[in-house]
């Protein structure tokens, strides 16, 4: 019997941490690919002599990413985004509120 409650508990610790580490990990996720979204929209302004304020032209960023672009992150929430510049795209709230705990500094997104 108490080694079965033993177990129990080693079990629920487990549990903890695999959570834990599932949203650091999805928290890691979503700042990489909106890193590489932020990268490319800059990479596309420079080549492209655009100045802060300048409207982004979605079809031509994609071309300065690896992989396929998609406008909403690992949850389905869709990426924020205005002019080149600054602020020219920031995660939705909601993948905030879902990662919560994960230790992650989200810094100007």
């Amino acid at each position: 019997m108490i080694v079965v409650a033993i177990i129990g508990l080693l079990v629920a610790m487990l549990a903890s941490s695999l959570v834990h580490a599932r949203k650091q990990s999805e928290a890691a996720r979503v700042l990489n690919d909106i890193r590489e979204l932020d990268s490319a929209i800059s990479q596309w302004a420079i080549d492209n002599n655009k100045k802060d304020g300048d409207a982004i032209d979605w079809n031509a960023v994609g071309t300065y990413l690896k992989k396929q672009l998609v406008m909403s992150d690992i949850f389905g929430y869709p990426y924020g985004w205005s002019t080149v510049g600054s602020n020219q795209i920031t995660l939705n709230w909601r993948t905030k509120a879902a990662l919560v705990g994960a230790n992650v500094d989200w810094g100007a997104y």
